[in-house]
């Protein structure tokens, strides 16, 4: 690389911008690395096309600098990899000047700007910089998506409670690394959501999210759904087939009720995890798989382990990070929002007008134990609306199970016993307090079911600091 001795001044960097930099000529790679480095970027180089393509394919990088023509694997191959597998980088081109027409045939395929050689320092830092605010710009767009999707409902996952808030907070600081993810929960707590929720708020997200239900699959297909096959690898194999580590490669794979999966498979998937390939059922030939891994259960993995059902190796490579989900009974402050929530979207899917939900079916539903968790809230709520005739689910649309008498959760230490001889005031901020959390911190929803006016809740709110 051609030498500048005038060094433009030094700009704090934003951190983990990961370099990647593919070049055969030993020198000139390490001349580009020790650039960058000054101004702060993580660098990793390859001297060889193949081996570039290889670290593309397991690391994760944001910036990718290739040297267009090279031996056995090419710049081009590098560049078309990197689009495949890092679909959020950058790819910078090297080049010198007999080929520059194929550098501008390399952008047209994705790559962000290319270098004439020889290159100097100024001019290599002054594209990378570009190269960098493009892919901060991308980030920024991610967050805000991200902020949005917390304010809405992140990525379809309605809630208000803090528990849940806990869940979605370390969801969004999971779900930008690679690390795999063990999400634990009762059934119907919604763990196929979470794993959407990491996956599409990871890079990763242009890529597929594969979903494989172990305990739906028989134990002697397991395998093939997971691994593929070639033909004649069993009596019904009549032709190759591609299983989900293959069809998955550059995205994510969610393996749902993990621990239903056989013993034999639990050997071969631990394998795949180390290895990073995988070999069809009936053949020989690995294949280089880059895949996330994120898994769910509703089972004691701890336990499945002691009964000798579940391999502790494996258990420990699954659950890097683990995601517990609590009940819906845990989260009871998630209950209101949820219920006006499918109120609107399964009035929406049947063609139905429905305004409200009268108050005594809001408490009714809040104090119900929901061992379904949210699929059985939702079950319950289309009911509901399908079976409406007026437009209001009211008492008389709660189905069987509901509309009978049934125990009611218990009132919470500082309830109403213990207000009685207490001035009125603090009576009132109980009140308040409490219907505030019923409605799941609607203020206009707290106004209706105390059958006064807005105004009047929120200058109480404001007085008792609620």
């Amino acid at each position: 690389m051609a030498s500048n001795t005038d060094q433009p001044p030094q700009e704090a960097q934003p951190l983990a911008i990961r370099i990647l930099i593919v070049d055969n000529d030993k020198a000139h790679a390490q001349a580009m690395v020790e650039s960058l480095q000054r101004d702060g970027y993580e660098c990793t180089k390859s001297t060889s096309g193949p081996a570039g393509k290889k670290q593309i394919q397991e690391g994760n990088y944001d910036i990718v600098i290739t040297d267009l023509v090279m031996n056995e694997v090419d710049g081009m191959e590098v560049l078309s990899t990197a689009v495949e597998v890092l679909p959020d980088a950058q790819v910078v081109m090297v080049t010198g000047h007999a080929s520059v027409p194929l550098a501008v045939e390399a952008m047209q395929l994705g790559a962000y700007n290319f270098l004439e050689k020889p290159i100097t320092p100024r001019r290599l830092r002054a594209v990378v910089k570009r190269a960098v605010e493009a892919v901060l710009m991308r980030r920024d767009n991610l967050e805000l998506n991200q902020r949005l999707d917390e304010k809405f409902g992140f990525e379809g996952i309605i809630f208000a409670s803090e528990e849940m808030k806990q869940v979605i907070d370390q969801v969004r600081r999971v779900a930008m690394t690679d690390a795999t993810v063990l999400i634990t929960g009762e059934s119907g707590t919604g763990k196929e959501l979470i794993a959407q929720a990491i996956h599409q708020n990871s890079p990763r997200k242009g890529k597929r999210l594969v979903p494989i239900n172990c305990a739906a699959v028989a134990d002697n297909l397991v395998e093939s759904e997971l691994f593929g096959h070639v033909k004649g690898a069993y009596t019904d194999a009549h032709a190759d087939r591609t299983g989900a580590f293959e069809y998955a490669h550059g995205g994510s794979l969610f393996l749902d009720e993990v621990g239903d999966m056989p013993l034999a498979t639990q050997i071969k998937l631990l394998r795949v995890l180390e290895d990073h390939s995988i070999t069809r059922v009936g053949d020989n030939q690995p294949i280089h798989v880059n895949v996330r891994l994120i898994s769910a259960t509703n089972r004691s993995l701890e336990e499945a382990i002691t009964d000798g059902t579940f391999r502790e190796d494996l258990y420990y490579r699954l659950k890097v990070v683990t995601i517990a989900l609590p009940s819906l009974k845990q989260r009871r402050d998630d209950i209101i929002p949820l219920v006006d929530h499918f109120r609107r979207s399964l009035a929406s899917h049947h063609d139905k007008s429905i305004k409200t939900v009268t108050p005594a079916v809001t408490k009714k539903l809040y104090q119900h134990d929901w061992p379904g968790n949210v699929r059985q809230l939702r079950n319950t709520v289309e009911s509901m609306v399908v079976l409406d005739t007026d437009g209001v689910l009211d008492m008389d649309d709660l189905p069987p199970d509901l509309a009978d008498g049934e125990p009611v959760v218990s009132s919470s230490a500082d309830g109403p016993v213990e207000l009685i001889g207490q001035p009125l005031t603090e009576i009132e901020k109980w009140a308040y307090e409490q219907t505030l959390r019923l409605a799941g911190g609607n203020r206009e929803e707290v106004a209706r079911i105390l059958g006064i006016g807005a105004r009047t809740v929120y200058r109480k709110l404001k007085e008792y600091d609620l």
